[in-house]
């Protein structure tokens, strides 16, 4: 695409160039874009009709959100005015992911608290006098972001600051959220019910807190509405339809791995990884994204065969078998995306909006922290390590005896549920292993992963073994008004997805540290 068409560029090469222009023209032919931004809900089959029909709101978020961005730039006047300036986020998700590449694309300063490990929240709880908090949650209910709202609300009082002078909080109308921010006065942004979590970019969630944060929300929106005609058009040249027939259709011929690799270093690659791993990792198949770093790193060069390479931002499209590259200005990306993944989940034959397995997470999670389920025992412990799911006696064999089930189509997923702030340099493993195993290898932030990638390890193809990483909390913090503890909780967290991984019958090395960061050091030995 050119310029004037709002600047997005796609070029797509394929293996089988038969398979993937027949598979277009049918599908401009069947007026399926078309059909997307006039939210029709049959696109997806009769069993996700009436899924689909709710969710489609994003097709016209452009439009619905214009009144928001004098409201958010209001509020975000008045706040500068009495000396606030610090925009914490507290979001998982869709919630958090965009947010973050928009202010990250945009150069503003915004802190995105998206995990419940204790030393993450408490360091985020500083310079509250100069500190405004956004909530976000569309479902009202998710339990991290409630215990990061109760730690920070009595983190205000404790410093003899009104929490309804801080707290800003974005929701689904008729939350439980919703009605506590009411019933506490504080200023509520009603969120569109017809968009899910990972589609809701351009919505009240996106713009929120990238808007108080400082972020040109409006520039974001018109970058949309510039590619809007475009993404709609039953055309075999429209970017969006050849983007999602590219995945659908490589998918379908097993290269059903996405390495993505994020020239503009915005961090576009983990918006992105939610939308593909929770739209398409179902019912045994999907789309499996893997971020790297560039085009020169492992699994993007060299790559396996069945990958799909795409680069996003400014840079030529790689030449591989299936292949593509995608620019163009942010808020095009987004919105060409989402029509994307929305187009390769019909070719898949799955429903792009739901997400059927990211509730048995959080339902493990529940019972540990009920007393329904005992903590098991580790097999053996080694050098501070906790070692559990394995029958080796060493932690080299027992990571030998992990890597050996992965076979010639599967991938590893290195799942670190560790402060990201302090350990950040840790996600560089994931280089090491991919060049030394020569498969796909991932790396999440637990507990932040579940609500993208989770999905997909879980509905998605078995074909993933998991590393996951857990630590000793040093200082502890408790919930206000809850009978357990952060450290508690992401504890939780990490034995009910270990538990329901193996329930599906994934391969999981779980590896507590005693010692963080001599665990690390020992650990990132081991894995390369």
């Amino acid at each position: 695409m050119s310029d004037r068409d709002g600047g997005v560029a796609l070029s797509v090469a394929v293996s089988d160039h038969d398979t993937f222009e027949s598979v277009l023209r049918d599908t401009a032919d069947a007026a399926v874009a078309s059909g997307i931004f006039a939210e029709d809900g049959s696109l997806w089959g009769e069993a996700a009709q009436d899924e689909a029909s709710e969710r489609l709101g994003w097709t016209d978020a452009v439009a619905r959100s214009r009144p928001l961005v004098a409201e958010i730039e209001s509020l975000r006047h008045e706040l500068r005015e009495r000396g606030v300036d610090r925009i914490v986020l507290c979001g998982m998700g869709g919630s958090s992911l965009a947010p973050e590449v928009i202010c990250a694309a945009y150069g503003v300063e915004l802190v995105v608290l998206d995990s419940s490990h204790p030393s993450m929240v408490r360091s985020a709880l500083t310079d509250l006098e100069h500190t405004a908090v956004v909530v976000s949650s569309k479902s009202g209910g998710t339990v991290e972001t409630d215990s990061q709202r109760r730690v920070f609300e009595q983190a205000f009082r404790d410093a003899s600051i009104d929490p309804a002078s801080r707290i800003v909080v974005v929701t689904d109308p008729g939350s439980p959220l919703e009605e506590l921010a009411t019933g506490n006065g504080y200023r509520v942004f009603r969120a569109d019910p017809t968009v899910g979590g990972r589609y809701s970019a351009l919505t009240a969630f996106g713009l929120v807190p990238s808007g108080l944060a400082g972020a040109p929300i409006s520039t974001l929106l018109d970058e949309a509405a510039a590619v809007r005609d475009v993404l709609a058009a039953d055309t075999p040249d429209n970017p969006a339809l050849r983007l999602g027939v590219l995945l659908g259709v490589a998918a379908r011929e097993r290269a059903d791995k996405l390495v993505l690799a994020d020239v503009s270093g915005e961090g576009f690659g983990e918006w992105a990884e939610q939308l593909v791993a929770e739209s398409t990792g179902k019912d045994g198949t999907g789309i499996l994204p893997v971020v790297v770093a560039s085009p020169t790193s492992p699994n993007f060069a060299p790559h396996t065969g069945d990958s799909v390479l795409v680069v996003s931002g400014d840079a030529e499209r790689p030449d591989a078998p299936w292949s593509a590259a995608v620019a163009g200005p942010l808020g095009a990306r987004f919105l060409l995306w989402e029509t994307a993944i929305a187009v390769a989940g019909r070719i898949l034959g799955i429903d792009p909006f739901d997400q059927p397995d990211v509730e048995s997470a959080k339902q493990a999670a529940r019972d540990r922290l009920g007393g329904g389920t005992k903590t098991p025992a580790p097999a053996f412990s080694e050098d501070g390590i906790d070692v559990f799911g394995t029958s080796a006696s060493s932690l080299a064999a027992a990571v030998d005896e992990l890597l050996a089930q992965l076979t010639s189509e599967g991938y590893l997923a290195v799942q670190a549920y560790l402060d990201r702030w302090e350990h950040a340099g840790f996600a560089s493993v994931r280089d090491q292993l991919a060049e030394h195993l020569g498969r796909p290898v991932t790396f999440g932030w637990g507990p932040r992963f579940l609500h993208s990638t989770g999905q997909y390890h879980k509905g998605g193809a078995p074909v993933g073994v998991f590393v996951q990483i857990t630590d000793e909390t040093a200082e502890d913090l408790p919930i206000p008004g809850r009978d357990f503890t952060l450290g508690q909780f992401i504890a939780s967290q990490a034995e009910g997805d270990a538990s329901v991984l193996r329930d599906h019958g994934r391969p999981v090395l779980r590896l507590h540290l005693h010692d963080t960061a001599a665990g690390l050091e020992r650990l990132r030995s081991l894995l390369a």
